[in-house]
């Protein structure tokens, strides 16, 4: 039997690297420690069953300046995708998408229709009214999801397989 650590250095050798990724939960309760973060642990949980090795899980405040800089860090860490979760509504502090839009070269319109669309399929109001955009920033794929577990499990669903996609058709430059 094949131990994980000969199975990647197979996949590396056929160019199959496990892709990485890092999640970002938008949050002020969960940053000032008011609330324990229960969406992050649930996006890791579904990134890895597909197959993604997520680096960390990071909280940060509604702050734009503070979502630009924990996208812009994951970026240059060279993570394959970042998925950050909240922030993508209405109010007054939800400014995720004006915080990554300005970091990416592409927008990737489909993906965004296509988590808004599930989430209203599925009866996701906030994941089918969601601000949240997707598109690829250097050789990272960026998604903003809304922040409930009906449309973080959705969105998941519907981002896993077009992001595999994405990550191999740009890893080919």
């Amino acid at each position: 039997m094949i131990d994980a650590v000969d199975a990647e250095a197979e996949a590396a050798v056929q160019g199959l690297v496990t892709p990485r990724a890092l999640v970002i939960v938008v949050d002020d309760r969960t940053v000032a420690g008011e609330v324990p973060d229960r969406l992050g642990p649930l996006v890791v949980e579904l990134l890895e069953e597909a197959d993604f090795h997520v680096d960390a899980t990071t909280a940060v405040s509604g702050d734009e300046v503070e979502i630009r800089n924990a996208i812009n860090t994951a970026v240059i860490g060279g993570v394959d995708l970042v998925v950050s979760v909240g922030g993508v509504g209405v109010g007054a502090r939800d400014v995720t998408p004006e915080a990554a839009e300005p970091l990416l070269d592409r927008r990737l319109r489909g993906i965004e229709e296509a988590i808004r669309s599930s989430g209203l399929s599925a009866g996701s109001a906030d994941a089918g009214l969601s601000r949240g955009v997707a598109g690829i920033s250097g050789q990272t794929v960026v998604v903003n999801l809304s922040s409930s577990r009906a449309a973080v499990r959705d969105g998941m669903a519907t981002l896993i397989p077009l992001a595999h996609h994405v990550i191999a058709a740009i890893s080919e430059f």
